[in-house]
């Protein structure tokens, strides 16, 4: 994995994504799904993180269509849930989420969360979508270290990504380094806490020192750190804000300072816990 000056990142297949995308979850109107992508798209955004899971890929499909913008200048994401993994309705649910993003392929599919009854016919799946071109990068979402080496011993090709949660309340450091030796990048949910962190003063002090929100330090922090990050947001300023965030430079204390602040500190499921008990 690699960061180009544009702010991209160049995955272990050599697949090209943004480094700052936006998330999804729990945007299901269409009024205001269309509003935000539009939002977005204005203010430089061309990746686009949703899941099967959130029942949001029909909005987010006819919002796509209708922005503007070449299909060959997005990078979408989707995600298998828990309730269509296994082999054929990985494939299954795969036609679908094409279906209703009005889409021919995905940039990125990934497993949502490991589940140990379905875990590789899975991933055999998400293999075969790969390897026919219907999706340009593949990957999971919530594997601790143990599903990876789990994975490892079965799967043909490695994750070229892992989503986790992943913020200054949680490092979630030997995750990191175990992900950047096998050269697996890591993409970012969850990467204000959902709103945990909003009053941290280490945080509020490092913005006052670059006239930026404690939201653009944090957003920051990730960057800086080889994150990708995928922020969600439907509220246009929110969403300029997000992605206003190039023109400064953390320095090495302070990003040390932040990595301080980490509590271990969970907003979403243990994935250990939803692996042993095949779900929520």
């Amino acid at each position: 994995m690699t960061i180009t000056s544009d702010n991209k990142i160049t995955l272990s297949n050599n697949v090209v994504m943004p480094q700052l995308g936006l998330g999804t979850f729990k945007l299901t109107e269409f009024d205001q799904i269309s509003q935000a992508i539009n939002t977005a798209i204005k203010v430089g955004y061309r990746s686009f993180d949703t899941a099967q899971l959130y029942q949001n890929e029909k909005q987010i499909g006819q919002a796509i269509k209708q922005c503007g913008i070449d299909r060959s200048e997005l990078f979408i994401t989707s995600k298998v849930s828990n309730a269509n993994q296994g082999y054929k309705k990985t494939l299954a649910s795969f036609e679908q989420s094409l279906k209703d993003l009005q889409l021919d392929y995905l940039d990125l599919f990934l497993v949502h969360w490991p589940l140990h009854h379905t875990f590789f016919e899975t991933w055999r799946a998400i293999e075969k979508l790969y390897e026919e071109k219907r999706v340009r990068a593949i990957g999971v979402c919530n594997f601790h270290i143990s599903h990876l080496e789990l994975l490892a011993s079965q799967a043909n090709i490695q994750p070229m990504i892992n989503q986790i949660e992943i913020h200054p309340y949680l490092t979630q450091i030997d995750l990191v380094r175990y992900l950047r030796k096998q050269n697996i990048a890591i993409e970012a949910w969850s990467p204000l806490a959902h709103n945990k962190i909003l009053n941290e003063p280490v945080l509020v002090a490092i913005g006052d020192r670059y006239n930026k929100s404690l939201s653009q330090v944090a957003l920051r922090w990730h960057l800086q750190n080889g994150y990708i990050v995928i922020p969600k947001s439907a509220h246009p300023d929110r969403i300029a804000e997000n992605i206003n965030i190039f023109d400064f430079e953390l320095t090495s204390d302070e990003i040390r300072k932040i990595n301080c602040l980490n509590q271990k500190l969970r907003t979403g499921p243990n994935p250990d816990d939803v692996y042993n008990n095949n779900g929520f």
